[in-house]
């Protein structure tokens, strides 16, 4: 599984002009999962994500997690992190799980984050989406399951 997390202000993901979800302060993740991925990756980044110390604390140190300023999450499926670049012009998926697959992995995986009590908002699995969000610091990171 591949994550890019970013920290916002706010955030939203709109399918045909209507919002399905929206969040003030947190994360918004962009959530790939590939081919041989599993519960054990969904649990793992799940723990680091509500666990990733990059919001300030009062001394303005990165030493709170998003549990730790009451943040929210907005997650949104995006195949398209597994996408391969390396030859031609064009993208090749093949790494990305099947959609099957994927969506309940990553429902399992947001129900991981819900579980540790973070309100958690989603896009629609499989949708043509937008996303609008306000990145604050700028801070974005990406968070991979291979832990090779």
């Amino acid at each position: 599984m591949k994550i890019i997390i970013q920290r916002c202000k706010d955030a939203q993901v709109t399918v045909n002009h209507k919002v399905v979800g929206e969040i003030g302060t947190g994360l918004m993740l962009l959530v790939g999962i590939g081919q041989g991925d599993t519960a054990a990756d969904a649990v793992y980044l799940a723990d680091k994500t509500a666990g990733l110390r990059i919001f300030e604390d009062a001394e303005g140190k990165m030493n709170d997690s998003v549990l730790d300023v009451g943040g929210a999450i907005l997650s949104v499926s995006q195949f398209t992190l597994y996408g391969d670049c390396r030859k031609g012009r064009r993208p090749n998926f093949m790494g990305a799980a099947k959609p099957e697959e994927a969506e309940k992995l990553y429902d399992f995986f947001n129900s991981q984050l819900r579980a540790k009590g973070l309100e958690v908002e989603t896009g629609i699995f499989g949708a043509m989406m937008d996303v609008t969000l306000t990145n604050w610091g700028p801070v974005t990171l990406i968070l991979d399951s291979d832990r090779s």
